[in-house]
């Protein structure tokens, strides 16, 4: 998967009462993030998962505070919406009225209404009357205030809006807009809204370069709102977006900036004055240094401000309290956070007090499932954890026992399929995964000994050991853990040298090389928590390993954070001795990469026996290296050298790709393509006759609209995992005239270009069991029927 520099989802909370999510740009993951909004409404609590398991329309859970803690109630969803409608985007509630937003189609958005019965049942009830535009947002953000109602749309007319509604005898009409002066294009002003009274507080977080802009309005005795004033920090950087969070209250208005001095935050408090006039009373900062993206929500809770940082403390997320004096000027700070929060949690991220209860919503939390964790303040004053909800898991069912055949309707049991079998399926659970695990990378081991064939599970939290020997019946062996001190990371690779496993993560910080032992697989009757058998430490971060087992080498690619990073080129080590790794050399090509360094995501190296005479004999290395291809003789690790480096048009992250197996062709895959106009699955043939001198003998495209992932070469096969179209199997007898024979898909809700399902395959045990794991389904162990049954 290619690793972006920076995370680009933003969220925001708005208010005391209500909270919604939202950022520029941002695009819903395909998992299910409960807690991206939150709303209350006296003891019920209302908990949006705009996209979800359960209803992937959307889904608004209800929750009621009683004399023992909060008990789930009823979920409200909506028939007929799309499955990307994302219901439940944004929330607002009061008495008996509900205000849930959502997406819609082209980004328009919609707002919903729902009112409560005498009963409490909570019906639908018709939606707010406008007819948005084509990308306008409507409904990112909502505030609710009695018969008012306010609608933010920050993608409306280029600028942004905010639309008014006003309830008269039961029914909601509209009432204007607001009228806010100077607006540009790009503002998006509506993105955060925030209303006390006769005042309602309107951000524009994109206006004056992104620095940010707050619009205060004001009621008028004739019930029509105008602008009392727009603020805007006096020490805000570029870029900082104030305004993606704001909190009115009383003569007091806070909004933060979360991407303000590199991501580390900041909040910007204004006061307003007996004249009405508004102007900056305070600048509130984390007084630890990172991207804590402090301020990316803010709540008034009685003399003090909470702000969240859901980047802070390795990603588990703080909640910084300023404690304020009458005056307004900060008397203290201190973090805020909860029992057992786990890397990545986001804790903060979206929050909403009433009183002695806290709710704070953490959507990033177990891989973007979501959850929410309940808050209470005792009689000492302390805010203590009191609950905790999350949706039910929603695994696929576990198929053993016997092969799948294929059918007749494409299927192999709900599984789309052609020309394969499926042998048996073990969700994540099944090998070791916790509720926050997802799988990556896999590789795989034939025990010399034994012969008996074992699968390596990469997972964000670590390596799972399967048995796959009966390919019917896979018996899950158990866990190695991520290195002491490393995070969780979307990003693990495993290749294998003499019974050793060999393990890197990217996005884990130190996590070094783990060495583990496989032949201590024989042994093992129940499973365990193992432990390495050595450990590198030249290296923090690595996006992968690449392993030539005719030499003895290993080389880490993409090395960040720590230790000798290579540019990000190819890290060299000397595992001729397995647990005994040494850093043998550097490699790096600077004519290729983003960053000039010769960053290399992926590499396949090789003792060279192809047609190229001149290099005959030699070690030779292919790197896919985000623009290009870059091939190096590396045989001499003290003096490597870069033989060629080669691109190809309509580049968008040249990824990874595998030699046939006359090392004459390299087919290369684009991670990006697909989602920036390409319109299949796109494959680049390389022709390296010429080592020196690469051409690109043709590009093919496949047969939907997935992005490629891993791909590897058996014989006359290619065996492409291209997420959500599952695994696909090539003909390529003819090199450069591909022929897909043969698919297993593992997401069946539909293909996209989107990053989920099918991350890797490994085709080369002598049985002819293919694993295949699945990023958020589990491990799939598939049969090619295109060809002979071993």
């Amino acid at each position: 998967m290619f690793r972006p520099t920076l995370l680009g989802a933003l969220f925001l909370s708005t208010g005391t009462l209500t909270a919604s999510s939202a950022g520029p740009e941002r695009a819903l993951p395909a998992q299910q993030v409960f807690g991206f909004a939150l709303a209350m409404s006296g003891d019920q609590l209302f908990v949006g998962e705009p996209t979800s398991a359960k209803s992937p329309s959307g889904v608004v859970h209800i929750y009621r505070r009683g004399a023992t803690g909060w008990t789930a109630g009823a979920d409200l969803t909506l028939s007929g919406l799309p499955a990307d409608a994302a219901f439940g985007f944004a929330l607002a509630a009061e008495g008996p009225t509900l205000m849930v937003g959502m997406r819609g189609d082209s980004l328009r958005g919609g707002v919903h209404l729902f009112a409560r019965g005498a009963a409490g049942a909570w019906t639908e009830n018709g939606a707010l009357p406008a007819s948005p535009s084509a990308r306008a947002q409507f409904g990112r953000a909502i505030a609710l205030s009695g018969d008012w109602a306010f609608v933010g749309a920050p993608g409306q007319d280029g600028t942004g809006a905010v639309h008014v509604f006003r309830r008269t005898a039961g029914k909601w009409a509209a009432a204007g807009m607001l009228s806010a002066e100077g607006l540009m294009a790009g503002d998006g002003f509506g993105q955060a809204l925030s209303v006390d009274g006769d005042r309602i507080a309107a951000t524009a977080p994109g206006h004056d370069a992104s620095k940010g802009m707050v619009f205060v309005f004001r009621r008028g005795a004739d019930g029509t709102w105008a602008q009392e004033a727009a603020v805007a920090g006096r020490r805000v950087p570029p870029t900082s977006r104030l305004g993606e969070s704001v909190v009115l209250s009383g003569t007091s208005l806070y909004a933060g900036a979360p991407n303000a001095n590199g991501f580390a935050g900041m909040v910007v408090g204004f006061t307003r004055s007996a004249g009405n006039e508004w102007s900056e009373s305070t600048t509130l900062t984390p007084f630890e240094a990172g991207s804590n993206r402090f301020g990316i929500s803010v709540a008034k809770v009685g003399d003090e401000i909470w702000i969240g940082a859901p980047f802070s403390d390795a990603r588990e997320g703080r909640i910084y309290r300023a404690m304020m004096n009458a005056d307004g000027d900060l008397t203290g700070m201190v973090k805020l956070g909860s029992d057992s929060l786990s890397v990545g949690a986001g804790f903060g991220e979206v929050m909403l007090v009433q009183g002695n209860s806290a709710v704070i919503g953490m959507p990033r939390d177990a891989g973007s499932k979501g959850t929410v964790i309940f808050l209470a303040k005792n009689a000492q004053g302390n805010w203590r954890t009191s609950g905790m909800v999350y949706p039910a898991a929603n695994e696929m069912a576990k198929v053993t026992g016997g092969e799948v055949r294929c059918g007749s309707n494409d299927k192999a049991g709900v599984y789309e399929c052609g020309n394969t079998s499926l042998l048996s399926f073990m969700p994540v659970s099944a090998i070791g995964g916790g509720r926050s695990s997802q799988l990556n990378d896999n590789w795989g081991w034939t025990d010399p000994q034994s012969g008996r064939e074992y699968a390596l599970v990469g997972r964000n939290d670590g390596t799972s050991f399967v048995d796959i020997t009966d390919p019917v019946n896979p018996k899950y062996l158990g866990d190695l853990p991520l290195t002491k001190g490393a995070n969780p990371n979307v990003w693990r690779d495993i290749k294998t040298y003499k019974n050793h496993a060999y393990i890197v993560a990217d996005g884990a910080g130190p996590h070094g090389m783990q060495v583990f032992d496989l032949t201590r697989l024989r042994t093992v009757k129940t499973p365990q928590t193992f432990t390495e058998d050595a450990h590198y430490d030249k290296i923090g971060s690595a996006h992968n390993i690449v392993i030539n087992e005719e030499s003895g080498f290993a080389y880490a690619v993409g090395v960040s954070g720590a230790g000798e990073t290579c540019g990000g080129g190819l890290h060299m080590i000397d595992i001729r001795q397995p647990e005994s790794p040494t850093f043998a050399g550097c490699f790096a090509d600077p004519a290729t990469g983003r960053s000039g360094t010769g960053y290399s995501h992926d590499a396949q190296c090789v003792m060279y026996r192809g047609p190229d005479a001149k290099y005959k004999g030699h070690e030779v290395c292919i790197g896919s290296n985000e623009t290009a291809i870059s091939i190096a003789d590396v045989t001499d690790k003290k003096a490597p050298k870069a033989l060629a480096s080669a691109s190809y048009p309509a580049v968008g992250y040249a990824h990874q790709g595998w030699l046939t197996d006359d090392q004459r062709y390299f087919y290369l895959g684009d991670e990006l393509d697909e989602g920036a106009g390409q319109p299949k699955t796109r494959t680049m043939i390389w022709d390296l006759a010429d080592l020196e001198d690469p051409v690109l003998a043709k590009q093919w495209f496949g047969t939907t609209v997935a992005t490629d992932h891993n791909m590897y070469v058996k014989g006359n096969r290619l065996y492409q995992s291209n997420y959500q179209a599952g695994l696909r199997i090539l003909d390529i007898s003819d090199p450069t005239t591909p022929r897909e024979v043969g698919y297993l898909d593992t997401t069946p809700d539909g293909t996209t270009n989107q990053m989920s399902g099918n991350w890797s395959n490994y085709p080369y045990f002598k049985s002819g069991t293919i694993i295949v794991t699945s990023v958020g389904e589990g491990l799939f162990l598939v049969r090619d029927r295109t060809q002979a049954v071993p």
